[in-house]
């Protein structure tokens, strides 16, 4: 007769217990998006949120220029909610004090010349609790409930960490990008320099050494 070991069993029920919890979430309503912000343009976004409930807006400048972008938010009467001018990133969380379609937008309408890339998350709601009645209970969680509540908010802190990297690697691949083309296009004037002192050190040179022979003229009487 063959035995499970004990801590097998309870990784098994304890990836199943994960698996119904998944299954039960209910998502957030979120929208994650990266776009090209050209100069002088303003990109606005909207969405129909309900009266008292609770969204917040994260921006981050990837590239272009000084890294950074006007942006705010309307509520459904017109009233602007957030204002911030010439931001890098920034956070902005709200409870809504009616229903309708709430605006927010990113302005480049102050630079002339330079082209943002520009990353947001936008997210509606509260998330939902990870156990159910997990608020109201007055026992206190089992170590199974507990280990499924702790790797939870481990994920959240991986996908947190993810998505801040990714944003710091796109940022950072683009300076790359910014100063390879610099160098090289230094490098190119440098080599172009190069050969024209070289070509007019070489016609010095052999002026030097050309030997001037006077011209006679015969002078007739």
């Amino acid at each position: 007769m063959v035995h499970e070991a004990p801590h097998a069993s309870s990784f098994q029920m304890l990836l199943q217990l994960l698996l119904l919890l998944l299954l039960r979430a209910e998502p957030l309503r979120s929208a994650e998006l990266t776009f090209e912000l050209p100069d002088n343009a303003k990109q606005c976004f909207h969405e129909e949120v309900e009266q008292g409930v609770k969204f917040s807006l994260d921006y981050q400048v990837i590239t272009g220029g000084h890294y950074d972008v006007d942006c705010y938010v309307e509520d459904p009467r017109g009233n602007v909610i957030y204002r911030e001018t010439k931001k890098q990133y920034d956070s902005f969380t709200y409870k809504t004090e009616a229903k309708g379609v709430y605006r927010f937008c990113f302005s480049n309408e102050f630079s002339t010349f330079s082209h943002k890339t520009v990353y947001f998350d936008f997210q509606v709601g509260d998330e939902p609790p990870i156990l159910p009645d997990m608020g109201n209970r007055v026992t206190a969680l089992t170590q199974m409930e507990s280990a499924c509540v702790t790797i939870h908010e481990a994920l959240k802190t991986v996908i947190d960490s993810q998505t801040h990297y990714r944003l710091r690697e796109a940022q950072d691949r683009a300076r790359a990008e910014d100063l390879n083309s610099r160098v090289s296009y230094w490098s190119v004037g440098e080599t172009i320099a190069l050969f024209v002192v070289s070509f007019s050190q070489v016609l010095l040179l052999k002026s030097f050494f050309t030997e001037k022979r006077p011209v006679n003229r015969a002078v007739h009487s």
